[in-house]
């Protein structure tokens, strides 16, 4: 007796989306890839970008072998159900580092002593690299 397939919603696939816990949605079909993150080829980085959507066309774009088709199948954990799968991804900017003005002054500051320090040997260089072409024999 053939049992039916589990059918998983994209907001059960989507939660799972760390290194220990990573399930991919590929031509309707969800895996759980976690056991094969550190032998991917591209590294685990690779499919943990690939979570929380539809990743067909990351996979397909990829042009993967008959063999790695054929492997997808020991991972193979059921069915997505498409009507919970949004149409667009929403694109989520990376959070980003607030203004520190004091670190500007700090970075400005090291960089004054590094140039106090290098300056006056610069002149002497130079001094010295003309002294040596002007020299009389």
């Amino acid at each position: 007796m053939v049992s039916a397939a589990k059918m998983h919603t994209f907001e059960e696939v989507a939660n799972h989306n760390k290194i220990k816990d990573c399930w991919l949605i590929i031509s309707g079909k969800v895996y759980d890839v976690t056991p094969f993150m550190d032998e991917h080829p591209g590294g685990g980085e690779v499919l943990l970008s690939a979570t929380a959507k539809d990743a067909t066309n990351d996979f397909e774009d990829i042009g993967h072998s008959e063999d790695a088709r054929d492997m997808l199948e020991k991972y193979y954990v059921g069915e997505i159900d498409s009507t919970t799968v949004p149409g667009k991804r929403t694109y989520i900017p990376p959070q980003q580092t607030p203004f520190n003005p004091n670190a500007n002054a700090k970075a400005s500051e090291s960089l004054i002593k590094i140039l106090q320090f290098l300056v006056p040997l610069l002149i002497l260089g130079l001094a010295v690299t003309f002294r040596q072409y002007t020299k009389s024999e």
